[in-house]
Order: C-alpha cells, then sequence, then structure tokens
C-alpha cells in the first residue's frame, strides 16, 4: 500500500511538472514567436518609408512588402534583369519616373543604390501603379513586376479579366508568384503590425 502512495505521489509531481513547463513552454514561445515574425518581416528604412508613404498616400506595410520581396531590405541588391536596390528598379523606369517626380535633379542610375532616393522612386512607382488600376494592389503588383503594357493587354483579356479593370487570372508563373508574395508579405505586415 505505501509503495502504491509513493507511486502516486511521484506520478502526480510529474503531472504537474509537466504542466509547469508546458506553460512555460507555451509562454517562451507567445514572447518569441513575436520577436521571429519581426525579424522576418521586418520595418527598416523607417524614416524614408514613413516619409513617402505618406507623400504618395500609400500605406508604409504595402512599401514593407515590396521592399522585403524584391530586395529583403538589402541596398545594393542587383537583379539578372539590371534592377538595383531597395525597390529593384530598371533604369528604364529610372529614367521615366525621374522625369516625373526629379526632372530637374541631378540623379543617375547610380543613385538607386542610396536607401532613400531608392524608396523616394519606388514609392511614386507603387502609387502610380496603384492610381491606374483602381487600388487594386494585385493587378498594381503585376504591373510594377511586368509593366504595363503587359497587365494592361491581359486586362482586355476576358480569361484573365471579367472587368476589364482588375486581373483575375494570371497566365505567367512569375508574375502569379510575384503578386502572390506582394500580397501575401502585405497580408502579414498587416498581421504583425497592426494586430494589438
Amino acid at each position: 500500500m505505501a509503495k502504491k502512495s509513493g507511486v502516486g505521489k511521484f506520478v502526480k509531481r510529474l503531472l504537474v511538472l509537466l504542466l509547469v513547463l508546458l506553460v512555460a513552454g507555451t509562454v517562451l514561445f507567445a514572447a518569441f514567436q513575436d520577436k521571429i515574425e519581426r525579424w522576418e518581416y521586418p520595418i527598416e528604412y523607417s524614416e524614408y518609408v514613413t516619409y513617402y508613404a505618406d507623400k504618395y498616400d500609400i500605406d508604409p506595410l504595402m512599401l514593407y512588402a515590396f521592399i522585403r520581396t524584391e530586395s529583403n531590405f538589402n541596398p545594393k541588391a542587383d537583379s539578372d534583369a539590371g534592377a538595383r536596390g531597395l525597390m529593384q528598379i530598371t533604369e528604364v523606369t529610372f529614367d521615366w519616373i525621374k522625369t516625373k517626380i526629379a526632372p530637374t535633379e541631378d540623379l543617375t542610375f547610380e543613385d538607386l543604390y542610396d536607401p532613400e532616393t531608392n524608396i523616394r522612386f519606388g514609392s511614386y512607382f507603387v502609387s502610380y501603379c496603384l492610381l491606374r488600376y483602381q487600388d487594386d494592389l494585385a493587378t498594381a503588383a503585376a504591373a510594377y513586376h511586368s509593366g504595363w503594357g503587359t497587365v494592361d493587354g491581359l486586362l482586355s483579356q476576358a480569361e484573365y479579366s471579367a472587368d476589364g479593370k482588375t486581373l483575375d487570372h494570371y497566365p505567367y508563373p512569375q508574375m502569379r508568384l510575384y503578386v502572390k508574395k506582394i500580397t501575401s508579405s502585405y497580408q502579414r505586415y498587416q498581421e504583425i503590425y497592426t494586430a494589438s
């Protein structure tokens, strides 16, 4: 009988210990989960992002989604297509944006490695795409990635757009993947930084 009660006490203590460890593990996981999510979805260059998001009337979290997708916050990033900087702007796009927002400034394509210049130009381009496509993020992202000509061509085809204004389907795998990355990244930024 004494053996049974000793075993019973041991089992109870073991269960209490396991319960305490489980609760402590859950609390630690919750604390670190927030840190891990913020590490995976960082907010960097906030001074520039906040300023240009406000100037061009864009949610800053959306700009972070573009920067994360395009360069993962590497200001020296270069692509195979010749795009550069945080928001991966090509020379042709840089030249076009320059005529819109900096026609008299002595800026060159090389200046896109500067975070502020890149975010300034990229923010304008995102805002232009959003304006052109009635604030539909997915269609604007497709245009940011593949160009307006491509998107406008797809919008004129019923199999890709029911209303001729927003894309319902993406025929190109890279475009489809890019749009998914932007929209899901933006959603995660909203969940992480606006949930309180």
